[in-house]
Order: structure tokens, then sequence, then C-alpha cells
């Protein structure tokens, strides 16, 4: 994950407003999963997407549903709390 950030991997973060506002990575998109399926023209069908949310669960369900749809799309196990836990930088504010 990191070196995919690294190359300018399209990330997209599905988690809630208040979670991305507390903490993210660095440069992700963020559509909330709950707004997702209005929002999906937004992400693009040109690249892998990587799609994180805080531990996992939210970031497989977008992530299926997004290749139902056309988008190469992986889920991002552990999620950002993985991240954090690693030491690996993360930003905060919206």
């Amino acid at each position: 994950m990191a070196s995919a950030l690294d190359s300018g991997a399209y990330v997209l973060d599905v988690r809630r407003d208040d979670e991305y506002a507390e903490k993210h990575l660095p440069g992700v998109v963020l559509i909330p999963l709950d707004q997702l399926g209005a929002r999906v023209a937004e992400v693009p069908t040109d690249c892998p997407v990587w799609v994180i949310c805080a531990a996992g669960a939210r970031s497989m369900n977008a992530a299926t549903a997004l290749r139902g749809v056309g988008v190469d799309a992986v889920s991002v196990a552990g999620g950002t709390n993985k991240w954090v836990e690693e030491g690996r930088p993360f930003e905060t504010g919206a």
C-alpha cells in the first residue's frame, strides 16, 4: 500500500467525515460509504482503486460494489487503523 501511494495510486477512503477528519492517509479521496452509490461516477475506471476504511469491513463492501460496476477495486486489509499502528504518516482535518 505504501508503495502504491508513493506512485500516485488512487486511494478511496469510505469512512465517515468525522473519522476522516480525525486521521487519514495523505492524498486519499473521501467518499463515505453511504454516499458511494450516488457518487460512483467520481471513481475512475481507468486505473486500480485502493479502497480503505478503519479496519476493512466497509472497504470490502465498497470494493465489491465498485467491481460490480467495472472498477478495478481492491480493499485494503487492516485499514487506516493498521496504517497508523505501523507508524506510517497520516494527516488530520478535512
